[in-house]
């Protein structure tokens, strides 16, 4: 006869979403994740079978929660150049900035490696990018264009503001996307 999960899969995954935020994936280990969340290493080795297959479970679900506060944003977000700004901006939480800028990092180092989590980490990106452009210009190749280089410079502005700190995460990150606007 089958047991009864505790505990389901969606909200397993949301408690070792954190704790893989605090020790990186290379520190994420079945005693510690059965820890957190109340299951027992054997429970966790039943669900997930070994540590990397745990970790993609954790980050794909990860990146569809992603998926969806970047629809969610698109759809509210005004289809204008403005609205492309507050879109990016509300995917960046001030109150994560300094988290993402540095523990981010090593999720973002294993979204690389793994080629399912690097296939869906494109997928995000390209979406995110059409989302942009549509609101950048209403000529498909130029949005297209406009869309990725906006992508490019939330990211490169992202790492500048981790290094400078010379305002918070959301000034210095708004106030560059708006001077690119500006200049376009």
């Amino acid at each position: 006869m089958p047991r009864h999960k505790t505990i389901s899969d969606e909200r397993l995954l949301d408690i070792l979403v954190e704790l893989i935020v605090e020790t990186g994936p290379d520190g994420l280990t079945f005693a510690r994740s059965a820890k957190a969340c109340g299951l027992s290493p054997a429970a966790l080795v039943q669900r997930y079978g070994d540590r990397e297959t745990l970790v993609e479970a954790i980050l794909m679900q990860a990146w569809e929660k992603l998926e969806a506060e970047t629809a969610a944003a698109d759809a509210e977000a005004a289809p204008t150049p403005e609205g492309a700004v507050n879109l990016l901006m509300r995917l960046m939480p001030a109150e994560t900035a300094e988290r993402d800028a540095t523990d981010g990092l090593l999720l973002l180092r294993e979204d690389i490696r793994n080629p399912k989590l690097r296939a869906r980490g494109a997928a995000w990106l390209s979406n995110l990018a059409k989302a942009l452009g549509r609101r950048l210009s209403d000529n498909p190749k130029e949005a297209n264009r406009l869309g990725w280089e906006m992508v490019a410079l939330w990211q490169g502005a992202h790492t500048v503001w981790a290094f400078t700190r010379q305002e918070t995460a959301a000034i210095a990150i708004r106030r560059m996307l708006n001077a690119w606007l500006a200049r376009l």
